[in-house]
């Protein structure tokens, strides 16, 4: 051990978590399970099947298993862009003149630029022994299907994406990226599935939502034969997929003997916040320590500081099962902000659980602020972020000032998922001042909560 950190902590390809971590197994209160829609009983093994791959089925039932071996065609692919860096942001803490020490966890290190083929090239995995055609999703800012597209490429497997029609129509190149590694791109809500056609009936016009893009690739998936439907997000098996980028990060503190007093992830359905903070939150709860972990979503889809925490649809077509989690109503359609990924209406059960019991805490930051912050983290570390991690990047900001303040020198850690070079048409706007920041009334809040299905 040394006391001189470098600017880039990297562990040794021999370092690299060699098993998934499964918070779940760990937590005193499991997560609520999946429930059917019809029978509101927990979803079965055999009712999931039409669904998802059977070993992914296996990982999404699973709170008792503590880690999971990761299989050895993953790992050679993990070993593509991974261990990612950690990295200290020295110029950061310089320009705003804080005591506070700032580390990022950089996940915008391969094609795809973002943490989201940590889990698609698993899925695709999965998929592939199983002997599947393809795979239907749905995705908001493009990560998602761009990371998905590489892994379905690498396995020789059909990719068709459903991209909510806002993204598809901001981010062109992104969409081209799909397209380059074989991906069918469609926006949704479409004319393609029945799905689509109600709900384009119901919401003329509608710029689309995360829930509307699952439920038309749900229905493709269980409509033809030898496809599954694979998610980027909330669900247990993506946070589980995603705790490398945790296991990595505090194996890469601990080889400097560091110990963050605060870890920061932006939210949205929860896999990048759920896969940085497993192995803190499961410190936390097994040894009590004390880590301040804090989560941050859009003020325009607020799911965890202004939803409710109850049995909601996971998709606004309502077809997948119920999930208990912190939700504004699968209904809602949130404003077409420009952080894509985070324009889901609930939570993760797994993080929704978490912070019910008050392990954790949630902040909601409009998007301006967000974007300002993105600017001045990108004029001196030299990044472009994403709009989504550019959400941690506004409180790890607010919270190195607030440090400032007080003299204190604490250790701040957030996840940087991903880089923003297809955001640029959401940069210009803010350049141009043509960027707002509109946040839902309590009105149309309690409207569309109000339509949550009664769960007994």
């Amino acid at each position: 051990m040394t006391n001189e950190i470098p600017y880039k902590i990297y562990l040794n390809e021999s370092e690299m978590p060699k098993q998934w971590y499964n918070l779940r197994a760990d937590m005193v209160n499991k997560p609520a399970p999946l429930l059917n829609p019809g029978t509101h009983k927990p979803m079965t093994a055999e009712e999931l099947a039409p669904v998802f791959c059977e070993e992914l089925v296996k990982q999404e039932l699973d709170d008792t298993t503590p880690y999971f071996d990761i299989p050895q065609e993953i790992l050679d692919f993990y070993k593509m862009f991974r261990p990612s860096p950690l990295v200290r942001a020295y110029c950061l803490e310089k320009k705003l003149d804080t005591p506070a020490k700032i580390y990022y966890k950089f996940e915008g290190n391969n094609t795809s630029g973002s943490h989201k083929l940590n889990s698609a090239i698993a899925q695709a995995y999965y998929a592939k022994k199983q002997g599947l055609k393809g795979v239907t999703t749905e995705t908001g800012a493009g990560q998602w299907g761009t990371a998905l597209s590489m892994a379905c490429s690498y396995f020789d497997l059909d990719c068709k994406v459903y991209m909510v029609k806002v993204s598809y129509e901001q981010k062109p190149f992104r969409r081209e990226v799909m397209r380059t590694y074989g991906a069918t791109v469609t926006p949704s809500p479409s004319t393609t599935t029945e799905i689509g056609k109600k709900i384009l009936a119901e919401h003329p016009g509608t710029t689309g939502s995360l829930g509307c893009a699952i439920s038309e690739a749900v229905e493709v998936a269980t409509t033809t034969e030898g496809y599954r439907y694979v998610l980027g997000s909330v669900l247990n098996q993506v946070l589980l997929h995603q705790s490398v980028i945790g296991l990595e990060t505090k194996a890469a503190l601990d080889k400097y003997g560091i110990t963050p007093d605060i870890i920061i992830g932006c939210a949205g359905g929860g896999s990048n916040l759920g896969g940085l903070i497993a192995p803190f939150m499961g410190e936390k709860i097994k040894n009590g320590a004390n880590y301040r972990i804090i989560a941050v979503e859009p003020a325009s889809c607020p799911s965890f500081t202004r939803g409710k925490y109850a049995y909601d649809f996971c998709d606004t077509g309502m077809v997948c099962p119920l999930a208990k989690m912190y939700t504004l109503g699968s209904g809602f359609i949130p404003a077409p902000n420009h952080a894509g990924g985070l324009r889901y209406h609930g939570m993760s059960s797994t993080l929704s659980q978490l912070y019910d019991d008050g392990l954790m805490e949630a902040v909601s930051v409009p998007q301006t602020e967000v974007f300002e912050a993105a600017e001045q983290f990108a004029r001196v570390e030299g990044i472009l972020p994403a709009p989504e991690s550019s959400h941690a990047i506004k409180v790890a900001i607010d919270e190195a000032l607030k440090c400032k303040e007080t003299g204190e020198e604490k250790t701040i850690v957030f996840g940087l998922t991903g880089t923003g070079y297809f955001d640029l048409v959401a940069y210009e706007k803010f350049h141009d001042g043509k960027m707002d920041d509109y946040i839902p009334t309590d009105e149309e809040l309690a409207a569309s909560i109000a339509k949550l299905p009664v769960v007994e």
